[in-house]
């Protein structure tokens, strides 16, 4: 399924997908909207714990959209999957001022 996720700045478009392993293997889910972020890869995959070896049939699918919407929130630069986004995370005044120019792309897109 498509999901749109939805902050006060930018409306970013991910896909869902489910194999039939689901709910004891995690969704596949990437970003179809393009992403400056230090933990989302270039082709929109996410580095999220529970995408990958935290997964547990627990985790339903507002838990994973809830951890997504906080790991865009509060990126974790041990974990960096875009290293030029977790350079610039460093100096957070300057990441600041990258992000919305990503944000505003997102309002083109959708």
């Amino acid at each position: 399924g498509r999901v749109e996720h939805v902050n006060p700045d930018g409306t970013f478009k991910l896909v869902i997908e489910f194999s039939e392993e689901y709910p004891n293997k995690p969704p596949t889910v990437r970003f179809l909207s393009k992403m400056f972020h230090p933990n989302v890869y270039a082709d929109g995959s996410i580095c999220l714990d529970i995408l990958q070896n935290q997964c547990s049939p627990t985790y339903d699918v507002c838990s994973i959209l809830t951890s997504i919407q906080f790991l865009l929130d509060e990126p974790n630069p041990n974990s960096p999957t875009n290293s030029q986004a977790a350079q610039l995370y460093q100096n957070k005044r300057e990441y600041e001022k990258r992000v919305p120019a990503i944000v505003e792309q997102s309002w083109n897109d959708s």
